[in-house]
C-alpha cells in the first residue's frame, strides 16, 4: 500500500507542473502577442510627387479694330504685322488700305496701333485691278505690266523725286507683292486722287498700281507713316 504522503507529494509535484507548464504557455502566447504589439509597421508606399497642372495658356487677345476698320481686316493686318516682325523696324504705327470699299470714301487708314488714333485719306487702286472703271477694286496681281494694285505686306522705304515728285518707295513682303521693287510700285500723290474728282465723277481716277493718294494729302501721309513701317492692302 502506497504511503498516503508519497501519493501526496507525487500529487504536488503534478500540480506544480502543470502551473509551470501552463505559466510557460502563457508566458510564450504573451511574448507571441507582445512581439506582434511591438514589431514595426511594414513601411507604407509614398506615391509619386503628381505634377501639379499648369494653367492653360492665354491667347493673347489681338488688339481691337480701331475707328471705321473692319475687324477682320485689321485682325489680318496685325498678324503681317507680327508675321514680318524682324523685317518692319517700326510697330508704332501701320496703313491699311481697305480695298473692299470703293475708291470714293477715304481707305487708307493710318493706325497708331499703341493708342487706336486713325487718319483716313482717299487712295486709288490700279488700271488693271478694275479695267471697265468702276471706281472698286477687282483683283490683285503682282505681275509685271499688270497695273493692277497687289495685295499682301509693303514696308515703307525711302524718299526721292521722280515722275510723280515726292515719292516713296515699297518693298513688298509677301509672295503676292514680291515684285513691288521692280515694278515701281510707290506712294505719291496724283490729282486724279484729289477729292474734287468724286463731286465730279463719284470715284477717283486709277493708279498703275501705286498708292495714289492727293496732292493735298501726300505730306501727311508721309509724316505720319514714314520709312520703316507696314502699309498692309487687302480686299478681306
Amino acid at each position: 500500500m502506497e504511503n498516503p504522503n508519497s501519493a501526496q507529494t507525487r500529487r504536488a509535484l503534478i500540480r506544480s507542473a502543470l502551473v509551470m507548464a501552463s505559466g510557460a504557455v502563457v508566458s510564450a502566447c504573451a511574448t507571441r502577442t507582445l512581439n506582434i504589439a511591438t514589431a514595426p509597421a511594414p513601411p507604407i508606399p509614398v506615391p509619386a510627387q503628381v505634377p501639379i497642372p499648369s494653367a492653360p495658356a492665354v491667347a493673347k487677345a489681338a488688339p481691337k479694330a480701331p475707328g471705321n476698320i473692319r475687324p477682320e481686316l485689321f485682325k489680318r493686318a496685325i498678324a503681317a504685322l507680327d508675321r514680318h516682325s524682324m523685317r518692319i523696324p517700326s510697330h508704332d504705327r501701320i496703313a491699311i488700305a481697305d480695298f473692299a470699299t470703293p475708291s470714293y470714301r477715304p481707305r487708307f487708314h493710318i493706325v497708331n496701333v499703341g493708342s487706336g488714333e486713325v487718319q483716313s485719306y482717299l487712295v486709288a487702286h490700279g488700271i488693271g485691278s478694275d479695267p471697265e472703271h468702276t471706281g472698286l477694286l477687282h483683283s490683285f496681281s503682282n505681275a509685271i505690266d499688270s497695273e493692277a494694285t497687289s495685295e499682301g505686306a509693303f514696308l515703307t522705304a525711302d524718299y526721292y523725286v521722280g515722275k510723280h515728285g515726292d515719292s516713296q518707295r515699297l518693298l513688298g513682303l509677301d509672295p503676292t507683292n514680291n515684285n513691288a521693287f521692280d515694278r515701281a510700285i510707290v506712294v505719291h500723290s496724283a490729282w486724279y486722287s484729289n477729292a474734287d474728282m468724286i463731286a465730279k465723277h463719284g470715284k477717283l481716277g486709277r493708279s498703275q498700281g501705286c498708292f495714289a493718294v492727293g496732292e493735298n494729302e501726300l505730306a501727311k501721309v508721309f509724316e505720319r507713316l514714314g520709312p520703316g513701317r507696314m502699309i498692309y492692302s487687302a480686299k478681306v
